[in-house]
């Protein structure tokens, strides 16, 4: 399997395979790398829908130019937990990353969550982060902020006292409740304006509509998040029984009935 960087023509053949329609997984086949490889150049160039060949080639040549190595302290590459292949787990890294950005979080952000997510312990301090990235602690100060006004890390102080901040399943869980709070609140200002835009016009329809979508929409997030809370983090001696009554492969109970908002 070849390495190093991408050529020019390879990524023709990238913008060729997305143009026609085919998975990350088959166009690294045709092109014998690795689909991380694909994966990670797509979605740091624009996305499927964005991708353009000769932008992200010189795109790529401005970034590598600009970029000065950090040496690791000690010089040496510190070592992988479990037998890792450390360039594997640099290159998933720089992968889950551009994927984290493509979401609309800002680069430093999605490294900093990257970090973190990808950490055996989950939870590392401002010093850990800072020396882990070779930025600035300021850096990981405002990515830590913004990424906790989304719910998705929370502060705890170890035995030392020390403040870590900590991603785990509870975060994901806090912060898509969140997200369904956040969209309720659009819900209600949407509702508020079709009284004064006036029932019945166009504008004021197209509200109602807009309401009624994301009322949907928000009680479906926060009912999802309550149930996989339940049966996924429950221990395995009170996990709810999810066979009786029900045949092989059969869902875990019946969902909770979500009504659209009238």
């Amino acid at each position: 399997m070849p390495g190093g960087r991408l050529t020019q023509s390879e990524r023709q053949q990238i913008a060729l395979g997305l143009a026609d329609g085919l998975a990350y997984a088959e166009i690294a086949r045709r092109l014998d790398r690795p689909t991380s490889t694909i994966t990670r150049e797509v979605m740091r160039n624009g996305g499927p829908t964005a991708y353009r060949a000769d932008l992200a080639h010189r795109a790529t040549e401005r970034r590598a130019h600009r970029r000065k190595p950090a040496a690791p302290r000690g010089g040496e590459v510190p070592r992988q937990a479990y037998g890792r292949d450390a360039e594997a787990v640099r290159e998933y890294e720089e992968t889950f990353t551009s994927v984290v950005m493509a979401s609309g979080m800002p680069r430093m952000t999605a490294r900093v969550m990257s970090c973190l997510t990808l950490s055996d312990s989950g939870s590392l301090t401002a010093a850990d982060l800072v020396q882990r990235l070779q930025v600035s602690p300021a850096s990981v100060s405002k990515s830590i902020a913004f990424l906790e006004s989304q719910g998705l890390v929370r502060r705890e102080r170890d035995e030392r006292r020390r403040e870590r901040y900590v991603v785990d399943d509870d975060v994901w869980y806090q912060s898509m409740m969140a997200s369904a709070r956040s969209t309720a609140q659009i819900v209600e200002i949407a509702r508020q304006g079709v009284d004064v835009l006036v029932p019945g016009t166009p504008a004021a329809a197209r509200l109602e509509n807009i309401a009624r979508f994301l009322d949907f929409v928000s009680e479906s997030i926060a009912r999802a998040a309550e149930q996989a809370r339940e049966i996924l983090h429950a221990r395995p001696d009170t996990a709810p029984d999810v066979t009786s009554d029900a045949g092989p492969g059969a869902a875990p109970g019946p969902a909770p009935d979500v009504k659209p908002a009238d």
